[in-house]
């Protein structure tokens, strides 16, 4: 279940980011970068989530307006419960841009909504390999080890996600559990 609330989230963050007009892709990058290295040193709460937030922005963006089409419906197939339909809708989009992580994301939620979770681990490491400071797909990918019984894999997951945004919402609790799980001492 809180794959699924990770999904929602990461799935409503998209749409609102889609909407604001991309720059080229090398000013993206740059500006990524900027943002991701400022990460770690955000001295509040309330900074690292403006961070964040203009962080999940440029992920979304630089897809092609067909991309972004698809994107929108598989969204709306995963808010109707109809996975299916948005694995379909989002294998389209990565046919027409294959070099678009956050394509690669939402697959991955959808797989793993379907129940293919061996898919989603698969995408989910794509989106690593494209854009490999991705605290978010991190974090997924914690939340689906642990749900596999891979409590090391997720607490190592969930320790790089939070090495990247040390102020991740959640993640100090989640450390914390998991920590728990794996050593059976508290942290």
């Amino acid at each position: 279940m809180r794959a699924a609330a990770l999904a929602i989230l990461l799935l409503t963050a998209a749409p609102m980011a889609l909407a604001q007009p991309a720059p080229s892709a090398d000013a993206r990058r740059t500006e990524l970068n900027r943002l991701l290295d400022a990460l770690p040193a955000a001295p509040d709460e309330t900074a690292a989530s403006a961070l964040e937030a203009r962080i999940r922005g440029l992920w979304s963006q630089g897809a092609s307006p067909a991309v972004l089409l698809l994107l929108r419906r598989g969204a709306r197939n995963m808010e109707s419960e109809a996975p299916a339909d948005a694995v379909e809708d989002f294998d389209a989009a990565l046919t027409l841009q294959p070099d678009h992580a956050e394509s690669w994301l939402l697959r991955a939620q959808a797989q793993a909504a379907t129940g293919d979770m061996q898919a989603a681990l698969r995408d989910l490491r794509q989106v690593l390999v494209l854009e490999p400071r991705h605290f978010g797909a991190l974090a997924v990918l914690s939340a689906f080890q642990e749900q596999l019984g891979d409590n090391e894999g997720a607490l190592r997951s969930m320790q790089e996600a939070v090495t990247i945004h040390p102020r991740m919402s959640g993640a100090a609790e989640r450390l914390k559990r998991l920590n728990t799980k794996v050593t059976g001492e508290d942290a």
